[in-house]
């Protein structure tokens, strides 16, 4: 993979390309305290065959400072990636945190997006949240500054993960943080979440997949909501928590792969 970046008046994001010539494009975005390193089971799996983009979602990993935060300029962000690189067509994976720019980026640049794979996400819109859910997204910084640095990074790596591989690979992508910037993601990330009010229908292939054993707030019963709303279909990963891609990962890239095939 070879890291490059580009930049904006809002800062600079670091992402990291396998590029094959006339090959399908897929992107991985990460989710919430995480980075690119995320989806390096993906990376080994499909960049063989296919065009593989991940990077670090501006505010996290390399891509810090950052300033502005918001979905719509992660969105803008990735598109100057892309034309960077000459991409016409994309096929976004988008985990946790990771789904709200891949579906923005959705929402703003539909005719470059072939496929969505929402990987234990849950949709924009409020439709689907109910006010006590949005009041209990706006307490997780608060309640994590309640936290030690120690127990704060054990108790994240531990609600996403049911495998050893999962729990040690979080606490690796955390380490580079410090508690502040661990709390900060968290109160910017989520207090954006709601920025678009309205929910959306996609035009292309959408797959819903979350972890057999997601216990990260509400996300099955969103993703089962969105499922039956949209349509789309829904797979369970078995054995999985809401780090699905790291706790089984021979699952999630078979399901991705089998939806990309059928395509």
């Amino acid at each position: 993979m070879e890291h490059k970046s580009v930049k904006s008046e809002r800062g600079t994001t670091h992402y990291w390309i396998n590029k094959i010539e006339n090959a399908r494009c897929i992107v991985f975005t990460h989710g919430l305290t995480a980075n690119h390193m995320m989806f390096d089971k993906q990376v080994d799996y499909f960049s063989n065959k296919y065009t593989v983009i991940t990077w670090d979602v501006p505010l996290h990993g390399e891509s810090r400072p950052y300033t502005n935060f918001s979905y719509e300029n992660t969105a803008i962000e990735l598109k100057t990636i892309l034309d960077g690189e000459n991409i016409q067509q994309v096929i976004l994976v988008g985990m946790s945190m990771g789904g709200y720019p891949s579906q923005e980026f959705a929402i703003q640049y539909p005719g470059k997006v072939t496929a969505f794979i929402a990987l234990d996400t849950t949709p924009l819109g409020l439709c689907y949240y109910s006010v006590l859910d949005r009041w209990w997204l706006k307490q997780v910084e608060p309640i994590a500054r309640c936290f030690t640095d120690k127990r704060l990074r054990n108790s994240i790596a531990k609600s996403v993960s049911k495998t050893q591989y999962a729990y040690d690979m979080m606490l690796k992508m955390l380490k580079p943080l410090s508690k502040s910037d661990i709390v900060e993601q968290m109160g910017i990330a989520y207090g954006r979440v709601f920025d678009r009010k309205e929910s959306v229908h996609y035009n292309f292939p959408v797959l819903i997949l979350v972890g057999e054993y997601d216990k990260i707030g509400k996300v099955k019963q969103y993703c089962e909501a969105w499922s039956k709303k949209e349509g789309y279909p829904l797979h369970i990963i078995k054995g999985a928590s809401h780090f699905s891609n790291a706790d089984n990962y021979d699952d999630v890239n078979k399901e991705i792969n089998n939806f990309i095939c059928g395509l």
